[in-house]
């Protein structure tokens, strides 16, 4: 049997008003090298094991028996995973969508399912229940989504996405997804949702326009969920100052949070180090779009100890 490696991008969903619907796939990624071997194990970094079981608890298992259920199989050929983990768990950079991704690439791999994109998509959308995350985790870019439990339509962008740059700002502590959902309103008056509605359709249609200005000033302006979600991440004032005075074009919170993105269409390595060192007590750093998506690269060699 041979080897492959899979390797799915963090994702970050809303970008400010396109609230459950939108979302872009950067580049950060989870890693999965996959071998035969007598039973199912997943060789969890050290940091990830308080979160990630190494065992058939995984969500990544879960939903590639999951997928393959879809297809009329149930069983997975026993598999060591090693997992390299560069996305924060519970920080809204789509962690639980690499996993799931990563579980429907895997059994697509092991039982040749010969599943489409969309068909991925589709079964990830079913596990997820929204298509924010899991829709770039596949495709790659940005996608702006809507799923209403059995209709599933997309509109994918990449053009120039790659001129731009993505600061996140990754706070030190885990946001978990249920409390970030249940601060919100479960009601809102009827004139602020159409006044919300429609900067959710311009941030769309800034980004297709490629008006990135327009883009980032609808991105700071949402009234679904940020003006909520900011009461959970202390210092969120403070933060857009500074990427205010470091001339961002525009600033959300990713996902549930508790990371924060900024967007640059201008950057220096200058302007990196100044963030860098304001920012001090975050992880900092300059992404790029990730435009290709989910990715499996078959390793045809040997294993180790035959060699």
């Amino acid at each position: 049997m041979s080897r492959f490696q899979i390797r799915v991008p963090a994702t970050s969903a809303n970008l400010g008003p396109g609230f459950d619907s939108v979302g872009i796939a950067l580049s950060k990624y989870v890693t999965l090298d996959c071998e035969p071997a007598e039973e199912w194990h997943f060789s969890v970094p050290v940091e990830d094991r308080e979160h990630i079981p190494s065992d058939k608890r995984n969500l990544i298992y879960k939903t590639a028996l999951a997928a393959a259920q879809t297809r009329g199989f149930d069983s997975l050929p026993p598999t060591h995973v090693t997992l390299t983990n560069d996305v924060p768990v519970a920080r809204g950079l789509g962690s639980s969508s690499t996993a799931v991704v990563g579980g429907i690439e895997l059994a697509d791999q092991l039982l040749d399912l010969e599943l489409t994109r969309y068909e991925k998509f589709k079964i990830a959308c079913d596990i997820e229940g929204h298509p924010d995350n899991v829709g770039p985790a596949v495709y790659g870019g940005i996608m702006v989504s809507n799923y209403d439990g059995e209709h599933l339509d997309y509109v994918h962008f990449t053009e120039d996405l790659d001129t731009l740059t993505w600061l996140s700002v990754v706070p030190d502590y885990h946001l978990e997804t249920e409390k970030a959902r249940s601060i919100l309103p479960l009601e809102i008056d009827y004139k602020e949702g159409v006044r919300s509605s429609s900067r959710a359709n311009v941030l769309v249609a800034a980004l297709a326009s490629k008006d990135w200005a327009l883009a980032g000033k609808m991105m700071k302006n949402d009234q679904w969920h940020q003006p909520y979600r900011k009461m959970l991440i202390p210092g969120f004032d403070a933060v857009t100052e500074v990427l205010e005075g470091e001339q961002s074009l525009g600033y959300y919170i990713s996902g549930a949070g508790p990371t924060m993105v900024a967007v640059f269409d201008e950057w220096t390595k200058e302007k990196e180090r100044r963030l860098q060192n304001k920012l001090s007590s975050y992880t900092v750093e300059a992404l790029a779009v990730e435009l290709d998506g989910v990715t499996t690269i078959q390793k045809n060699e040997v294993p180790a100890a035959e060699s």
